[in-house]
């Protein structure tokens, strides 16, 4: 018996891997579930900014826990840095405003077309090739993406054109990444981001009549910066464990937990179209995030 405990703690790189990146998606929905309570009563930048502050000051402690903050890297770096945050900061704006007025499973939906999204960026930009096979699943998942957004007949919803447009700002943040240095660490990038967004909607906040908070307010403000910190520790001892091809697909739990966390604590679920078109994303996302990995190990 004592045996078969042992063999169950100690798991394979890979398993770790996916169990880490599941707790990094639960984070981040978790993060997402209390930002969205908040939206009713808290103004967006001032949420945004408070939630900055918080956890900035906490990744900062992290990064510090994890080895020195570097900050000497290449200028071409700085400007990648540079041209991150800014992704980064307008992720947030659009991201959360759709949150605030969509289904938080349709917001995670929407957002499950990255890995395509960041394929083909990297086909149009750079120059990487991508095969028919992968192509042709960009091109479902796009068409599942129109199943969930689902444009009537005066257009999308401007909600999910925010939407969208998140998706848009996180594939350049993605594809700007990407083309760092190895010498850049990811902790300096996390942090610069924190911080930018924290300062962008500092000086936003100065434009919006701030409400005081109450403390269950102040409760979710203080789970929100607590999950959304553990969602970036948690993607960073990913990249530490097992393979990525193995381990990135688990990426699509999030999903599943913001089917669980709508139907739960806003009593939403998401229609019949809305989840073949999520069925259809998250297949062709795993499929383009699997055959990547192999040619790219070929």
């Amino acid at each position: 018996m004592h045996q078969s405990g042992v063999r169950l703690l100690n798991l394979s790189d890979n398993l770790k891997g996916a169990l880490l990146m599941m707790c990094s998606m639960a984070a981040f929905t978790l993060n997402d579930t209390f930002v969205k309570l908040l939206g009713p009563q808290v103004p967006l930048f001032q949420m945004l900014f408070l939630r900055g502050v918080a956890s900035t000051v906490l990744i900062f402690g992290l990064a510090r826990a994890l080895g020195p903050i570097r900050l000497w890297f290449p200028a071409r770096d700085w400007g990648l840095v540079s041209l991150r945050t800014g992704a980064e900061i307008a992720a947030a704006y659009f991201f959360i405003t759709a949150l605030y007025h969509m289904p938080i499973a349709n917001v995670t939906a929407v957002l499950q077309v990255l890995p395509l999204t960041v394929t083909l960026g990297g086909a149009l930009f750079f120059g990487e090739a991508v095969g028919w096979r992968r192509m042709s699943a960009i091109l479902a998942g796009f068409f599942g993406m129109l199943l969930i957004v689902r444009p009537g007949p005066d257009g999308f919803d401007i909600y999910a054109v925010y939407a969208l447009a998140a998706v848009g700002a996180v594939t350049v943040r993605d594809l700007s990444t990407r083309r760092m240095s190895a010498q850049v660490p990811s902790m300096t990038v996390t942090l610069a981001a924190s911080l930018g967004v924290t300062v962008f909607s500092g000086v936003a906040s100065l434009g919006v009549d701030w409400v005081a908070l109450d403390g269950r307010q102040a409760g979710l403000l203080a789970g929100a910066s607590v999950f959304i910190l553990g969602g970036y520790l948690f993607s960073v001892l990913v990249m530490r464990s097992g393979d990525i091809s193995f381990t990135a697909p688990f990426r699509y739990t999030g999903l599943l937990w913001a089917l669980v966390l709508g139907l739960v604590v806003f009593g939403d679920w998401p229609d019949t179209l809305t989840l073949i078109g999520s069925a259809v994303v998250v297949v062709a996302g795993v499929f383009t995030l699997i055959r990547g990995r192999r040619l790219a190990q070929a």
